[in-house]
């Protein structure tokens, strides 16, 4: 793989108000009759129907890799716009789109340009005319991405969590202040409508506008960094909205094939990307490239990576990750942030349900989406057989490996844990629904069973792995997300913030809160080992579930109370000494060699370790 060109690539202000447009359109050459135009407005007058958009031809050219090429030079310090009131050519933010006159389908307006840094409404690209840079604070130069098993994750929908950047900023110290230190943030790129999860992108580059410009988002990531928190963004790179110019132009053109687009692997979602095209790759490689170098993030969550994952030795998925990693150890002196000791901190985490055990084995990703942790919780709440074992056995992170040997270098690898993101309704409605018979768009989880919630956060906060809670989970939020349908991506769930004042949302954060701080204070939480205490008749038939994580300094022994009754059970510790209770300082002890009784409360846990 190889960065494109985009020094030549979106429009770009060369000189004081000359700007310089450019874009790859492999297959459409002037030579076949085609011309190639630039609309462009000021962003002012966009809605003003006394004025219109001034259009310019582009040029065509051949680039030796990727073939047409289109370009053209704009010098707004000479051209005026004689229709009354245009602010064309005025510092600030223009719109503009392609519009391709092609002798067989006629008049193709509404081209989205694929190299745009800025977006506007709809179809239309943007850039700022006398765009000035942003400055990133004197501290950005001494953060450090976390280690990958010191990650404690929150993932965020920027529309829901507080509605715009600048609101996301306002809260980044609560974030701080719960103990996370790595957001994980659903995708910002350019999508065609205004409310969207953002899976079906329209434009790669930059931000939407419907949460902020450039310079906001490397504001949110530069407070973030301020506040110690790692910022990973979703790449959505296996496909595209239909509305993606290398997907709708070229069906708009009726060719039989793409430069781009086109079935690769599986096709779950969307129109898929094709692997198989240097373009593509070079593309994809580049998003990448662009969001480390302009916009300072910490690392990726590939989306959807069974759209393009064509195994260990493909040009897909794992030639991606494995390049982005090489070019990161290679920058880290520019790159300052992923250096460290034991190798590059660049996260890399792939949504790969359907083999989330082989991706950390066959790919440079260190870390994989997994639903089988929260298929055990779910099974567990809903009493099914077995289902404490298996929940025990996910928690421990059976099946995964550590680490990895590639190429010499020793990387990390570990799965997330997770009982709620955005893909499933809130783990509350796994106990009752409010609502269910109205429609069930707006049913909501029972909120008076919020007590039942905590000995999973224990659990999941505990385990083997690397926690990630959903946006609100530590306070109870309760939407319902059905598993299909417009109304699964299409209906905002604003943050109930008001949670947060009520007994359960009280209870619920301040149970989070000790949670994270132990975690980030024992390491053996983080790095040790783990061992289930896998005994039917003493705990699990109870609905006991119990967990030892140890190293060689301290162990920690977690014990959970799945059901409505207080229990005490026998149990043997296999390290002597003194233990001291976690989470309230309860029941402490001296563990010899005869058993000792643990009592448990109903619905909740608690945790022993070593002092």
């Amino acid at each position: 793989m190889k960065q494109l060109p985009l020094d030549q690539l979106g429009p770009r202000e060369i000189s004081p108000g000359l700007v310089d447009f450019g874009v790859l359109l492999p297959w459409i050459s002037a030579a076949n009759g085609n011309h190639l135009f630039v609309k462009i407005i000021h962003e002012r007058d966009q809605f003003i129907q006394a004025i219109q958009p001034l259009a310019f031809e582009l040029q065509h050219d051949i680039n030796a890799d990727y073939g047409d090429m289109w370009s053209v030079k704009i010098d707004f310090n000479v051209l005026r716009d004689l229709q009354p009131g245009s602010h064309f050519g005025s510092p600030g933010r223009h719109v503009y789109r392609f519009e391709l006159h092609n002798p067989n389908t006629g008049i193709l307006d509404w081209i989205i340009d694929p190299y745009a840094r800025e977006y506007a409404v709809g179809k239309l690209s943007a850039f700022t005319l006398g765009y000035s840079p942003y400055v990133w604070s004197a501290g950005e130069t001494n953060w450090k991405t976390p280690a990958l098993r010191d990650l404690i994750l929150y993932e965020l929908n920027l529309a829901e969590f507080d509605a715009s950047l600048q609101g996301a900023i306002d809260r980044l110290d609560y974030l701080a202040d719960l103990g996370v230190n790595a957001l994980s943030v659903m995708p910002v790129s350019h999508v065609a409508l205004e409310v969207d999860w953002g899976y079906l992108p329209l434009g790669y580059f930059g931000v939407d506008e419907r949460f902020g410009r450039r310079d906001d988002f490397q504001r949110f990531v530069d407070a973030a960094h301020q506040r110690g928190l790692a910022v990973i963004v979703d790449a959505v790179y296996g496909h595209t909205g239909e509305d993606f110019p290398y997907a709708d132009l070229y069906s708009r053109l009726q060719y039989h094939e793409n430069p781009f687009m086109g079935p690769f692997a599986k096709d779950y979602f969307g129109v898929s990307t094709d692997f198989n095209h240097a373009l593509t790759r070079d593309f994809f490689y580049s998003v990448s490239l662009h969001w480390l170098n302009t916009y300072h993030i910490d690392g990726f969550r590939y989306d959807c990576v069974p759209n393009y994952w064509d195994g260990a030795m493909g040009v897909g998925y794992a030639n991606l990750v494995f390049n982005t990693y090489e070019y990161v150890r290679n920058s880290r002196a520019n790159l300052t942030r992923f250096d460290a000791p034991e190798g590059p901190r660049l996260i890399q985490i792939a949504e790969q349900l359907e083999a989330p055990e082989q991706i950390l084995e066959q790919s440079y990703s260190n870390a994989t989406w997994q639903n089988a942790t929260f298929g055990a919780a779910e099974s567990c709440a809903h009493g099914a057989a077995d289902a404490v074992e298996n929940l025990g056995q996910r928690l421990g992170a059976l099946g995964y490996i550590e680490e990895a040997i590639q190429n010499g270098e020793t990387i990390a690898k570990a799965p997330l844990q997770y009982i709620e993101n955005h893909d499933h309704s809130r783990f509350l409605c796994e106990f009752g629904l409010r609502y269910p018979d109205w429609n069930s768009l707006f049913s909501e989880g029972d909120r008076a069973q919020w007590y039942r919630l905590q000995p999973y956060l224990i659990a999941v906060l505990a385990a083997k792995g690397i926690p990630m809670l959903w946006q609100g989970q530590e306070f109870g939020e309760n939407y319902f997300v059905p598993d299909s349908g417009l109304g699964r991506v299409l209906l905002l769930r604003p943050l109930r913030w008001d949670y947060f004042y009520d007994t359960a949302g009280k209870s619920l954060v301040k149970l989070t809160r000790s949670l994270i701080s132990l975690r980030k204070n024992c390491a053996e939480l983080r790095r040790g080992s783990h061992y289930f205490y896998n005994d039917y008749g003493r705990y699990l038939s109870r609905g006991i579930l119990l967990f030892q994580r140890e190293t060689a300094d301290a162990v920690s022994l977690v014990a959970v109370n799945f059901t409505d009754t207080g229990q005490s059970v026998p149990f043997t510790f296999s390290r002597h000494g003194a233990y001291v209770e976690q989470l309230h300082g309860l029941d402490n002890f001296t563990a010899g060699e005869e058993e000792h009784w643990l009592t448990i409360p109903s619905n909740y846990g608690r945790i022993w370790r070593s002092s």
